[in-house]
């Protein structure tokens, strides 16, 4: 009798969420904690903002408020998202073959060729995920709104904090990061969280310039003389005083400066409608294809717009 190579699995729930959390968290923003993550929102989730006047004032015999408190709220709300796909698992079996003899990419050789089916569309929608939390436009199927969508509606923030920006190239670079770091206030400047956001492509541009070529007072040879031979740690880079934060998924043009706890990403880990399902169609219709199935929930939100610098951005509200 011939063997049957059945590879159904089914995750619901909770047990889907640990699979759900690792598809949404490697990206590389999420992965390297760029900002801040709520893992369990059922629904939707209130981010409080507390406004507090000058606290301190002459002490009285009675007793007086000191200061007014203005409470208001950003809302965090996460979308369903589905992923459905048909595949061939002969098209896997030599890759997975290939992982269990040592020859491969993989950490953690997959149990069986259903977890290595999942791991490699794991990676495909971490990559989408990680573009959407900078660049996703909610009207697009599959996204939803970024930061730099959301960053264009941004009524709290001061005029000057928006900066227009232009096409960077490894000549100006520094001198429009500088552009930003200007206007970062001064309350916000030296505080541990704060980072400059920026996309590979103007990484990329800021590490040219660090070698040289007799611009911003480097001289020819670059930082430590080391010319184009410059090797740096993506993330321990700092930018007068200001950590660097290399996020993969923004735009070539887009620089935001802030602190971690202002950019929120949300997600329902422990959600009941969460599902990971693989299903062998073999047994159904005689064929080599698989059906996988997907559904998680994300979104992402900013908290106090009056203290986010944004550079490259148009906001309407300005």
């Amino acid at each position: 009798m011939a063997t049957t190579n059945s590879i159904t699995t089914s995750y619901a729930g909770t047990h889907a969420g640990e699979i759900i959390g690792v598809t949404l968290l490697s990206g590389s923003t999420l992965a390297n904690n760029g900002i801040t993550v709520k893992p369990n929102i059922k629904y939707k989730q209130a981010l409080t903002k507390i406004s507090i006047n000058d606290i301190v004032k002459n002490a009285t015999c009675d007793f007086d408020a000191t200061s007014t408190i203005t409470q208001t709220e950003q809302v965090l709300e996460p979308e369903h998202f589905d992923v459905n796909l048909t595949l061939c698992k002969d098209d896997y079996v030599s890759d997975w073959s290939g992982a269990q003899m040592g020859m491969s990419e993989w950490d953690e050789l997959p149990k069986s060729i259903g977890d290595f089916i999942i791991a490699r569309i794991i990676a495909k929608v971490a990559a989408q995920v990680e573009n959407t939390i900078w660049q996703g436009v909610n009207a697009t199927a599959g996204e939803f709104d970024g930061f730099e969508t959301l960053l264009t509606t941004n009524a709290d923030q001061p005029a000057a904090m928006e900066i227009a920006g232009t096409t960077l190239t490894a000549a100006n670079i520094q001198a429009q990061m500088n552009l930003v770091v200007d206007q970062i206030p001064t309350a916000l400047y030296g505080d541990p969280d704060l980072k400059l956001y920026i996309g590979l492509k103007a990484y990329k541009f800021y590490v040219q310039s660090l070698a040289g070529f007799g611009a911003s007072g480097l001289g020819a040879a670059g930082v430590g003389m080391a010319g184009p031979n410059q090797v740096f740690n993506m993330n321990s880079m700092v930018f007068n005083g200001v950590p660097l934060f290399i996020a993969n998924g923004m735009s070539d043009n887009v620089m935001i400066c802030t602190t971690k706890d202002n950019l929120v990403f949300g997600t329902g880990l422990q959600n009941d409608e969460n599902r990971v399902e693989v299903l062998d169609m073999q047994a159904i219709d005689l064929s080599s294809n698989v059906r996988f199935a997907l559904r998680y929930s994300a979104a992402v939100q900013y908290v106090f717009g009056a203290e986010i610098v944004t550079y490259g951005i148009v906001n309407g509200s300005n």
